[in-house]
């Protein structure tokens, strides 16, 4: 079997480079072990729409990373406009957020026919293709249309939401209908897999039973997939990582203070301006814990060219300069916030520096920070997660203190706890999150989610499939329909 991951996005081969997102971090280790090829876009942009070949194919482990020039003329639609100004909100609960064109789509469905030209190269009879996160919805059906048998799964590292909020999203029943080319479709988590079978059977009229779907397509597979880490490999860079010299710079410059941590990209999603209002609540409702106390806010930059964001930006800047001026002495400064990123091996250090983790995501897929804060501990004496109840870790990490992230008080009431929390608790409350984290591990996904592709593939008759004619635009913005 050869297995051809594809994502947007894929992780720098360098050592100690910032690793751009979540899922970039989660794919790493599995592509290293696993041997399959891993490709996504170079970063770079191509003028000439005829040329369409990969750059330098470069070694990772027992795999390979494999990258390609995206179109100039339709990589902003389809990245700023269609994937993240329409899709990254609507499946994040903000449809207000929602600013798109049409031509946006075009552009979206244009980049997915070129990425899916792109893979036919690599088709060969015992070839599989998994293909990650939401940029690449209909990426499945542009291989279908281009002949590719193989099978095909879709893993979605985001949330989806309820159908109400989705079908907020344009084109909403056309993307829906194309992603039934895939043979497996997996979710983070059992709400989100149900939410997307609510839309099938009430938007497109089509009824799931014992886990399959069938479509125009065939039959596919929808099931629940919840993402992993290493945990043993993380909690050997986190013990490493304690003398590097940026976790021994930031140990020494909190003077004894307890620190508070918190790591996200700078996204409107992760309820990074609650958090810093709760703790403004904590320092105003207990001022004993001046000097004592420092939240360090790591917001990796993100999407700048977004208005959404570049207005988030601004918003939290101000907030956290309004907070220091009126908590801050001249030998304290209760917020630190770094616009920037950090290699893996650096956030693991600080997470294992860190008395209380903070990740109060407003609506997230699983939100593997927290799983890495948890891996990092000291299991001697470790520290106190607080997470999100609408984080799909939650499910899993259910021991650690759940807050309503919308709720200013609740977030605040929690770090004080967290701050005071007995040695006993935290050891009790740490010793059941890792021994789940070390349950599921993410090797443990990768290959249940390959088996899983592998079996649903054999078994989707599509003799019986009724064929669905549904409208979608062609990759130079025509009309086709959706048969077989």
């Amino acid at each position: 079997m050869s297995l051809v991951v594809v994502s947007n996005r894929v992780a720098p081969t360098q050592a100690n480079e910032p690793i751009p997102g979540g899922l970039a971090s989660a794919l790493l280790p599995v592509v290293k072990e696993s041997g399959a090829i891993w490709i996504g876009s170079s970063g770079r942009l191509c003028e000439d729409p005829a040329k369409e070949s990969f750059a330098e194919i470069e070694s990772l482990g027992a795999g390979a990373i494999a990258t390609v020039d995206f179109p100039a003329a339709h990589y902003s639609g389809f990245y700023e406009g269609f994937s993240n100004s329409a899709l990254w909100p609507a499946l994040h609960s903000r449809p207000d957020l929602i600013r798109v064109t049409d031509d946006d789509y075009k552009s979206y469905r244009a980049v997915n026919a070129f990425m899916a030209r792109a893979l036919i190269r690599f088709a060969q009879p015992d070839t599989i293709y998994w293909v990650q996160d939401y940029h690449f919805l209909t990426l499945a059906a542009e291989l279908r249309r281009s002949g590719i048998v193989q099978p095909i799964g879709f893993f979605l590292h985001t949330p989806w939401s309820d159908r109400a909020t989705m079908l907020g999203m344009p084109h909403h029943r056309e993307i829906v209908s194309a992603m039934l080319a895939y043979d497996l479709i997996g979710f983070q988590t059992d709400d989100d897999r149900k939410n997307f079978e609510e839309g099938l059977k009430h938007d497109l009229g089509l009824a799931v039973t014992n886990g399959f779907v069938t479509s125009a397509y065939g039959r596919t597979r929808l099931a629940t997939f919840p993402i992993g880490i290493d945990p043993d490999d993380f909690a050997a860079r986190a013990l490493k990582a304690s003398n590097r010299s940026e976790v021994s710079r930031l140990r020494a410059s909190l003077r004894g203070a307890r620190l508070v941590l918190g790591v996200d990209r700078l996204d409107y999603s992760k309820g990074i301006t609650n958090r810093m209002r709760a703790f403004d609540r904590v320092l105003e409702t207990e001022p004993g814990w001046a000097h004592r106390i420092c939240l360090l806010q790591i917001a990796v930059p993100s999407r700048g060219r977004i208005a959404a964001y570049g207005e988030f930006k601004r918003e939290l800047a101000t907030l956290i300069g309004e907070i220091n001026a009126r908590h801050a002495d001249i030998d304290w400064v209760p917020i630190r916030y770094l616009n920037k990123g950090f290699a893996q091996s650096t956030l693991a250090g600080f997470y294992r520096l860190a008395r209380v983790g903070l990740v109060t995501p407003l609506h997230d897929g699983m939100n593997l920070v927290a799983k890495e804060y948890v891996a990092a501990q000291n299991p001697a004496d470790p520290g106190a997660l607080i997470l999100s109840q609408f984080a799909g870790a939650a499910k899993e990490l259910d021991t650690a203190l759940l807050v309503n992230p919308y709720d200013i008080n609740d977030i605040a009431r929690n770090i004080s706890r967290a701050l005071v929390m007995s040695g006993d608790e935290r050891r009790e409350r740490w010793q059941t999150m890792i021994a789940r984290l070390k349950s599921r591990p993410i090797q443990a996904w990768f290959s249940d989610f390959v088996v899983a592709l592998t079996e649903a593939r054999r078994s989707a008759p599509r003799s019986t499939a009724t064929v669905l004619r549904l409208p979608v635009p062609d990759n130079r913005g025509g009309r086709t329909a959706i048969s077989r």
